[in-house]
């Protein structure tokens, strides 16, 4: 049976290349039989063919080179991200973007787009769910005058992230301090790459991150315009934490206020 003249290329990838988009760094979507993991970040770097585009047969050297091409990482932070991650999944060669999913490893439950990894399996799953993703989308606050824009314009913060985080780990259960570090630290790098500040906010676009995290396609014409270091990152993820200890604080505060009114309450009965 022949494909219809409108239906999608269907090709085979191999190396960066694609023989529909050619050498650069246009988005490609992952074909079938190309390997892909729950990390948004490896599957956009494979999908704009700044590593592997079929997520085949990588070193950590090409992870490396891909965070600083792809995402303007400096060399010892891209450095440390990608060999330590291959150690801790213990691959010393090369490996596929799958195997970098192993459960426990640096992949962690609670993901804030992807579903546990089911009991007896060995890595996590890779499907994106839409519903968390505008739950994620949910979870950012605009500023009084972000309200008046369009909803695409809003800009996600550190206290955004952390309360996403929050609102996944009730949901999911909570995870070690061990993973819960790594999880603030994969959304402090991105709020380092895309960073936008105005008068009443400093985050990365929605746009921007909606695309990214569902889509796992970088924004249209983009390129890095600055370098990120490890220490800006350490910095960015204890903004995360202190966030969510605050937002935590809160709710403690505010159940201990209800239960208080409702003890009350039952005393004037």
């Amino acid at each position: 049976m022949s494909i219809p003249d409108s239906h999608p290329s269907i090709h085979e990838h191999k190396g960066k290349t694609c023989p529909v988009t050619g050498q650069g760094h246009a988005f490609c979507a992952p074909q079938q039989g190309d390997s892909r993991s729950p990390c948004p970040a490896l599957n956009t770097m494979a999908n704009h063919g700044y590593i592997a585009r079929d997520g085949k047969n990588i070193s950590a050297q090409d992870v490396t080179r891909g965070l600083k091409e792809c995402y303007g990482l400096s060399s010892p932070l891209a450095y440390f991200l990608a060999y330590v991650g291959f150690m801790i999944i213990r691959k010393f060669g090369r490996t596929n973007l799958f195997d970098i999913g192993k459960h426990g490893a640096v992949e962690h439950n609670a993901s804030l787009v992807h579903h546990d990894t089911p009991e007896g399996h060995t890595c996590a799953p890779i499907d994106i769910d839409s519903k968390l993703v505008e739950d994620l989308c949910a979870d950012v606050k605009p500023g009084p005058k972000e309200c008046e824009k369009d909803g695409k314009s809003w800009l996600m913060n550190y206290e955004d992230v952390a309360r996403a985080r929050i609102r996944r780990e009730k949901e999911a259960g909570p995870i070690d301090s061990v993973h819960a570090e790594i999880a603030r630290g994969e959304m402090a790098i991105i709020l380092g790459v895309w960073e936008t500040k105005t008068k009443d906010k400093a985050g990365i676009p929605m746009e921007y991150l909606k695309r990214w995290i569902s889509e796992e396609r970088m924004p249209d014409g983009w390129r890095p315009d600055h370098v990120q270091g490890l220490m800006d990152v350490v910095k960015r993820a204890k903004g995360i934490k202190k966030a969510v200890e605050q937002l935590r604080k809160d709710e403690a505060a505010a159940a201990a206020a209800s239960s208080s009114e409702t003890e009350k309450g039952k005393g004037k009965e």
